[in-house]
C-alpha cells in the first residue's frame, strides 16, 4: 500500500518524492519529451509527489507539462534567491515564474533556501513569502537546508514554517541532535534527500573498491563520496554496506529499500526524497517495495553498532545544511 501523509491538514503528499534536481544537469542527457511520457508512469504507479527548484534547470516546465495532463499530480518547489536585496516585486515575480512553468493557479509549497545567514536579506523575502501566502499565490512555506538556530529566528518573528527539507541518511543523521526535537515543538515536517548518498547505498557499491573520480560520474556520487569520507572513510562504510545487505537479504529486498525505510521510520520525517533519472533509468518497484519494509528493533541495532563508530557530523560540519555555506 502506498503510504501518504498530511504534510499539512490540505496538502496531502506521498512518503516517498520524486526529486528532479537531475534534471539540472550532471546526471546525462535528458530528452525532454521521454522524461515528461516517463513522469507518468511514476504517478500511475502512486508515486505523486514531485520535488523541484526555480534552479533545477527545466525541471519546472516538464512539471508543468506533466500536470497539464495530469492535474491530480503534487508538486513542491523551490525558490532559491542569489543573496541581496529582497524586494516585494523580485520575490513575487519569481514566484509568478514558478506559478507559470509548473502551471498551477497557486504553489502548494516553496521551499526557501538561502546561501548566507551573514546577509539577512532572507527575513525579508520570508516577509513577501508570507504575504503572497496570505493573497493566495503560496499554500505553505517550507525550508531548505536551513539550521535549527535560524528557524527559531523566523519562529520567534511569528512566521508559520510547514517543513524544512534536509539531508538525512545512515551516514548523516545530524537532524538528530536538535533538528527533530524542534521540529516537533513546533509541528514542522522533514523532507528528507540525501537518503541513498546519490546511489553509493547500493548492491553495486558492496564490496567494491573506493571508487576513482572516473567513477563518480554523476554530481550526486561525487557530493556524497566527500560525505562518506567526512563520516569515516570507505572501510567503514563497506562494513555498513555489508550489514544493510544482510538486512536487506532477511527481508528480500535491497540495500536502498533498507536505507530508505530506516529513514522514514525517524521522528518528524513526512517523506523521503528518492531522485529521478527521467528517460535514463527507473526504480519504481524497488521504492514501492520500501512501503511494505518493516525494519525490527534488531535490525536498527545493527545499524546504530556502525554508524556510532563514525565521525560526528554535527561536530565537524554542523547542523544541517551548514556544508552550503
Amino acid at each position: 500500500m502506498i503510504e501518504t501523509i498530511p504534510l499539512a491538514p490540505d496538502l496531502k503528499i506521498c512518503r516517498i518524492i520524486n526529486g528532479m534536481w537531475q534534471v539540472a544537469g550532471g546526471h546525462g542527457y535528458i530528452e525532454p519529451a521521454k522524461a515528461v511520457s516517463e513522469m507518468t508512469l511514476y504517478h500511475d504507479s502512486g508515486l505523486y509527489t514531485w520535488d523541484m527548484a526555480d534552479i533545477y534547470g527545466p525541471a519546472e516546465e516538464f512539471y508543468g507539462r506533466f500536470h497539464k495532463n495530469v492535474p491530480d499530480s503534487v508538486g513542491l518547489t523551490k525558490f532559491v534567491p542569489n543573496p541581496g536585496v529582497m524586494s516585494r516585486n523580485f520575490v513575487e515575480r519569481s514566484i509568478r515564474n514558478s506559478i507559470l512553468r509548473m502551471n498551477v493557479d497557486s504553489l502548494d509549497l516553496v521551499q526557501f533556501h538561502w546561501w548566507d545567514y551573514e546577509d539577512s536579506g532572507y527575513l525579508d523575502a520570508l516577509h513577501h513569502l508570507a504575504k503572497l501566502k496570505d493573497e493566495g499565490k503560496i499554500r505553505h512555506i517550507g525550508l531548505t537546508n536551513f539550521d535549527t538556530a535560524r528557524m527559531q529566528t523566523m519562529i520567534d518573528a511569528g512566521y508559520t514554517i510547514t517543513s524544512n527539507q534536509v539531508q538525512y541518511s545512515v551516514i548523516d543523521q545530524r537532524p538528530q541532535v536538535e533538528m527533530e526535537k524542534f521540529c516537533k515543538k513546533y509541528n514542522i515536517k522533514l523532507l528528507t534527500y540525501g537518503t541513498l548518498g546519490g546511489g553509493l547505498l547500493s548492491e553495486k557499491f558492496l564490496d567494491a573498491p573506493e571508487p576513482t573520480r572516473i567513477d563518480l560520474n554523476t554530481y550526486s556520487l561525487q557530493k556524497y563520496s566527500n560525505m562518506v569520507d567526512a563520516w569515516g572513510g570507505w572501510e567503514l562504510f563497506q562494513k555498513l554496506l555489508k550489514a544493510l545487505h544482510q538486512i536487506a537479504i532477511t527481508h528480500d529486498t535491497t540495500i536502498a529499500s533498507v536505507a530508505t525505510r530506516f529513514i522514514l521510520d525517524k521522528p518528524q520525517v513526512a517523506a523521503t526524497i528518492i531522485g529521478v533519472r527521467l528517460g535514463i533509468s527507473q526504480h519504481i518497484q524497488q521504492n514501492l517495495h520500501t512501503f511494505s519494509l518493516k525494519l525490527t528493533s534488531d535490525d536498527n541495532k545493527i545499524i546504530q553498532e556502525i554508524t556510532s563508530q563514525a565521525n560526528d557530523l554535527y561536530q565537524t560540519i554542523g547542523d544541517c545544511g551548514s556544508e552550503y555555506r
